[in-house]
C-alpha cells in the first residue's frame, strides 16, 4: 500500500536533478515516509533533507522544489527548522485513500530476496519444555514470519540439545529407577527428566555416578551402536511431547537439527583446517585449544570428547554448505554472547568469507515465571493455566459469543497473551512477568489484539451492508476514515523497521495504535442502516483495516480469532 506514490514520488524527485545519480526510486522509496500533516483531512509525504545530502550528494533542494503539482502532488514546500529538516509532499487524498484501501495487507514488492536461516528455540532432548526456552521460541518465531512475509526465502531451524555428559546420567538414573522401554514410550518427557535428577541427586554423595555416566556419552560418542539405538528412541519418544508445545505456540520448523550429528568423527576437517594455519595447541593432559581474541578456548576435553562451541562451528560450516545463506540468526539469550563471537572469531581465524553473516539475536530473561502460587514450571504447565484463566474470564464477560466450554478458543486467547506480553518488550532487556498485565483485557494485551479483529470480523458479518472491492472515496471523506487510512498505509514502513531493529515490539505497538484509531472509527461511521452504497464503502474500509490487523497478528505468531 502508498508503494506506488513513493515509487512516483522518487521517480519525479531524481528526474527533477541536473545530475541524474546513481539511485533508483525503488532504492530512495524506504526514504520517503508517511507524515502527520497540520490538517486531519490532508495527506504528507516527507523525505528527510539530510537523506537527501547522503544518498543523492545533494547539497541544495532548490530543484526538487521546483517539482510541479500534477494530479498526484499538489503541494510541495520545505520545512526547516529544529525538530525537522525536510521536503514535505502534500499528496491527493482521494488517490491516496483508493490505492491504500484495495491494496491494505499486500506485500511491498521485494526485488532483493535473501536466503535467510533462523535458529530458534533449541530445548534439549529428554527434558521438558522450560519457561526459559520460550522468548527463543517466540522471538524466533516472529522473525522467521517478518522475513517471510517480506519475501525472503527463510529456513526455520530447530537444534536440539541431544548430547553431552548429561545424556550419560539420563542412562544412569533410567537404569537406577529401573524404568522399562515401554514406561519411557508411554511417558518419556517426565520419566527422562525424573532419570536426569535422580542421577544428578545420586553423584552428590557418590562420586562412581558421574564417572559411569561420563562412560555412557563416551561410547556414545565412539559411534556404540547399542547406546546410539537406545538414544535415538529416547529422542524420538520425545520429539513428539515437543511438538505438542510448538502446536499451541503456532511454531513450526522447516528442519529439526541435533548436537549429535556433530560429534567428534564429524568434526575433523573442522579441526584439521584449524591445525593446517597452525591455530590449536594440545596441554599436556591432553585437551586441544585454539587462542581466540586472546582468549584460550578449548574445543576437545582431555577425555576426546567434543564442546558445544565446537559442534556450532561444524554446524555453521555444514549449514553454509547446505543453504548458501545470505544471513544466519541464533536467536538465543544475552548470557551467550561470548560463545557467539567466539564461534564468529574461529569462523574469521580460518578465513571463512561468510564469517560476517552470521548474527547473535541477543534477549534478556524472564523473571518470576510460575503459577499463581508461586512455583516454577514447564510451559505446558504455564500454558495449562492460563488457558483455565482465560476461560473464566469468558465465563465472566457478557460479550462472550462462542461457547465457554471452548477450551480452543481459551487456548488461542492464552497463548495470544503470552506472546504479546513478550514481545512487547524491547528485546534484549530482562523483563518480570506479571499475571495480572499478562492477562488484561482491557488495555495493552493479547487480548485487546483478538476482540479488535473479532469485533472487524463481527462487523462483516451482522452490518447488511455488501462487500465490494472497489473504494470510492468521494464516500469517505471523514477525517476519521483519514485517519484510519493513514495509519494503514504505515504498515510497511513498520515492518521494514521492526526488520532492521530485529524488534517485535516496533510492530506490537503499531498494533495496539492501530487498533485505537479502528476502535475510534467505530463510533463515528456507522455501517449497518445505512445508504447502501455509504454502508459498502465503510464496509470496505474495515475490512482492510481487518486485513491489516490480521496480518500483523499472525507475524507476531498470533492465530487472528473470528469470535470470543
Amino acid at each position: 500500500m502508498s508503494t506506488k506514490i513513493k515509487l512516483y514520488l522518487g521517480r519525479k524527485v531524481i528526474e527533477s536533478l541536473r545530475q541524474s545519480p546513481n539511485i533508483n526510486p525503488v532504492q530512495l522509496k524506504p526514504l520517503i515516509q508517511i507524515g502527520n500533516p497540520p490538517s486531519d483531512n490532508h495527506i504528507e509525504f516527507y523525505l528527510p533533507i539530510n537523506a537527501i545530502e547522503q544518498y543523492l550528494g545533494i547539497a541544495s533542494v532548490n530543484d526538487i522544489l521546483k517539482i510541479q503539482p500534477d494530479d498526484i502532488i499538489k503541494n510541495i514546500h520545505c520545512v526547516k527548522d529544529r525538530a525537522n529538516r525536510k521536503i514535505s509532499f502534500e499528496i491527493n487524498r482521494d488517490i491516496f485513500v483508493k490505492d491504500v484501501i484495495e491494496n491494505s495487507a499486500a506485500p511491498d514488492v521485494n526485488l532483493t530476496p535473501k536466503n535467510i536461516v533462523i535458529e530458534y528455540s533449541s530445548p534439549n532432548i529428554a527434558k521438558p519444555f522450560h519457561v526459559g526456552h520460550l522468548r527463543s521460541t517466540i522471538i524466533g518465531n516472529f522473525l522467521a514470519n517478518l522475513h517471510t512475509y517480506l519475501n525472503h526465502k527463510v529456513t526455520r531451524l530447530n537444534y536440539l540439545g541431544d548430547w553431552g555428559t548429561q545424556f550419560g546420567f539420563i542412562r544412569v538414573g533410567v537404569n537406577k529407577l529401573n524404568f522399562t522401554e515401554e514406561d519411557i514410550k508411554q511417558n518419556p518427557t517426565q520419566l527422562l527428566y525424573e532419570s536426569y535428577v535422580h542421577a544428578n541427586q545420586l553423584a552428590e554423595s557418590d562420586p562412581k555416578i558421574s564417572e559411569l555416566a561420563r562412560g555412557y556419552f563416551a561410547k556414545l560418542e565412539s559411534g556404540s551402536e547399542a547406546d546410539l539405538q537406545v538414544w535415538r528412541s529416547y529422542i524420538d519418544y520425545t520429539i513428539s511431547d515437543l511438538q505438542a508445545t510448538y502446536d499451541r505456540l503456532g511454531v513450526k520448523f522447516d528442519e529439526y537439527n541435533y548436537e549429535s550429528m556433530y560429534n567428534v568423527s564429524h568434526i575433523k576437517s573442522v579441526l584439521d583446517a584449524l591445525s593446517s594455519k597452525k591455530l590449536l595447541n594440545v596441554d599436556t593432559d591432553g585437551k586441544v585449544n585454539v587462542n581466540v581474541n586472546d582468549r584460550n578456548i578449548c574445543l576437545i576435553k582431555s577425555d576426546g570428547s567434543s564442546l558445544y562451541l565446537t559442534r556450532d562451528l561444524a554446524a555453521a560450516i555444514d549449514r553454509f554448505s547446505k543453504f548458501n545463506f545470505d544471513q544466519m540468526y541464533y536467536v538465543v539469550e544475552n548470557g551467550q554472547n561470548d560463545h557467539f563471537n567466539s564461534l564468529k572469531g574461529l569462523l574469521h581465524l580460518m578465513d571463512v568469507p561468510w564469517s560476517d553473516r552470521i548474527k547473535h539475536i541477543k534477549f534478556g530473561r524472564i523473571h518470576g515465571m510460575s503459577t499463581r502460587k508461586g512455583k516454577v514450571v514447564f510451559l505446558r504447565d504455564l500454558l495449562n493455566e492460563i488457558q483455565d484463566l482465560m476461560l473464566e474470564k469468558q465465563m465472566e464477560s457478557p460479550n462472550t459469543k462462542v461457547p465457554i466450554t471452548n477450551g480452543e478458543i481459551s487456548d488461542v486467547l492464552g497463548v495470544s497473551c503470552v506472546i504479546v506480553n513478550d514481545l512487547k518488550q524491547r528485546r534484549q532487556k530482562d523483563y518480570t512477568f506479571s499475571w495480572d498485565q499478562a492477562l488484561q483485557v482491557q488495555g495493552d494485551s493479547g487480548a485487546k489484539l483478538q476482540y479488535t479483529h473479532c469485533r472487524l470480523c463481527s462487523l462483516e458479518e451482522n452490518s447488511g451492508a455488501v462487500p465490494v472491492q472497489v473504494c470510492k472515496p468521494e464516500f469517505l471523506e471523514q477525517p476519521d476514515v483519514t485517519a484510519l487510512v493513514r495509519e494503514l498505509a504505515r504498515f510497511p514502513d513498520v515492518l521494514h523497521k521492526a526488520q532492521s531493529q530485529m524488534e517485535a515490539c516496533v510492530l506490537v505497538s503499531y498494533l495496539f495504535h492501530l487498533c485505537n484509531y479502528i476502535n475510534r472509527a467505530f463510533k463515528t461511521l456507522q455501517v449497518k442502516d445505512q445508504e447502501p452504497e455509504l454502508a459498502s464503502q465503510r464496509l470496505l474500509l474495515f475490512s482492510s483495516a481487518r486485513d491489516v490487523l490480521g496480518q500483523g497478528m499472525q507475524i507476531l505468531g498470533l492465530k487472528p480469532l473470528t469470535k470470543m
